[in-house]
């Protein structure tokens, strides 16, 4: 067969079997994805060329169970990333990340605190040099150089889930311009208090687990006088007192 006997050759979504044409399609490890199924993965998702027509399979019932998950899903706090939030459900322990007004129809990814790694900020500077033109009518470098300077601000928040370990959001919607700026400082705030949010929340989630598993150790409440073992809250199982605080 030929290339363009290839090229022409009629192509079938591996998932639903929709015909394919010459465009709209995303290539997977054995086969192709439509337009429609390919739409439904994560959006941090990016491994689609090695993945078999059963990795994307598992991963499209992920997404379904995720769907039914976000219907309890109640933020308690929201950190801004530009046009993209990071909503926080402390109660569950559990949070999204999305840009969606209708954050539910989007179906955006539940991630565990648990599940959380870590978190990185960086500032990027993009240098573009000056020139000046001679008496000769030349373009020449100043002496010495001379640069404009702009600025983007970044966030890369570390996971471990089955489909996608980074999420990578840039944090200004445009290119800031002036360092020092309220658009720079406004951004430098944001990414600042999501990496110290998300670094807290991870300090926390070690610390309880840790917490969890020591041994536990009977002591006297200071409210009834019962004999008592902490719940995880520190309380006394019989009154409910905060035993130490």
């Amino acid at each position: 067969m030929g290339f363009f006997d290839k090229m022409f050759e009629k192509k079938e979504c591996a998932i639903c079997g929709t015909e394919l044409g010459l465009l709209g399609k995303t290539k997977i490890n054995e086969g192709y994805l439509c337009k429609e199924c390919a739409g439904k993965l994560s959006p941090f998702f990016h491994g689609h060329r090695s993945s078999t027509a059963d990795d994307i399979r598992e991963q499209l019932a992920y997404r379904e169970a995720n769907a039914q998950r976000l219907a309890s899903f109640n933020p308690t706090r929201t950190l801004s990333a530009g046009r993209t939030n990071i909503m926080l459900d402390e109660d569950a322990k559990l949070l999204i990340i999305t840009s969606a007004a209708r954050w539910r129809d989007a179906n955006p990814d539940i991630i565990e605190f648990t599940q959380v790694l870590g978190c990185d900020t960086e500032i990027e500077e993009h240098r573009t040099e000056q020139y000046r033109e001679n008496k000769d009518g030349e373009r020449v470098s100043y002496n010495p150089p001379r640069y404009d300077l702009d600025y983007d601000f970044h966030v890369t928040i570390h996971v471990n889930t089955p489909y996608f370990t980074e999420i990578n959001l840039r944090v200004n919607d445009s290119t800031i311009e002036q360092r020092g700026s309220i658009e720079y400082r406004e951004a430098e705030r944001q990414i600042n208090e999501i990496r110290d949010a998300l670094t807290q929340l991870r300090q926390e989630t070690r610390d309880s687990v840790v917490a969890a598993q020591a041994p536990k150790t009977a002591v006297t409440c200071p409210f009834c006088g019962a004999t008592t073992i902490p719940d995880a809250s520190g309380r006394c199982e019989y009154c409910g007192g905060a035993i130490g605080a």
